[in-house]
């Protein structure tokens, strides 16, 4: 319960909070844009595409706004992408939704960073040999179907 009351206080801006205004303008000043292209999240199951995008539209030129869904239920992630035209239009959406409520649930914004490169599916496994009858040979175990 005390966790809900700091909650709300943060978001009220009251003074009573233990995050002094300076610790917040440093943190801030760190967090500058560099990109257009911001993530957010804690976004609600039921937050569509065109919901994101009606959402961000008044903070100035939107070029692309997407929620990320599961590839085999097809429901939200609870993220998203929000890309505009310029960084300035994305700093002013970046102020003025960070910490707000979108379809009940408080989303957070943030700069995206640049994806991480993966690593390649087949790099942790032992060598294994095939003989042409549909066995395979592991060096550890012997023979396996």
């Amino acid at each position: 319960m005390a966790f809900v009351s700091t909650f709300r206080r943060i978001l009220a801006g009251s003074n009573n909070n233990s995050l002094s205004s300076s610790s917040l303008s440093w943190v801030r000043h760190c967090s500058a844009l560099s990109s257009p292209k911001l993530f957010v999240s804690g976004l609600s199951r039921l937050t569509t595409n065109e919901k994101l995008q009606d959402a961000f539209a008044p903070f100035g030129e939107l070029v692309d706004a997407r929620v990320i869904t599961d590839r085999e239920t097809g429901r939200s992630k609870g993220f998203g992408f929000v890309t505009y035209a310029t960084v300035q239009d994305a700093e002013k959406a970046k102020e003025g939704m960070n910490a707000k409520f979108l379809d009940g649930w408080v989303i957070f914004v943030d700069p995206a960073r640049p994806r991480e490169p993966r690593r390649p599916l087949h790099q942790d496994q032992p060598q294994s040999s095939s003989s042409g009858s549909g066995f395979t040979t592991n060096k550890t175990i012997g023979w396996c179907k």
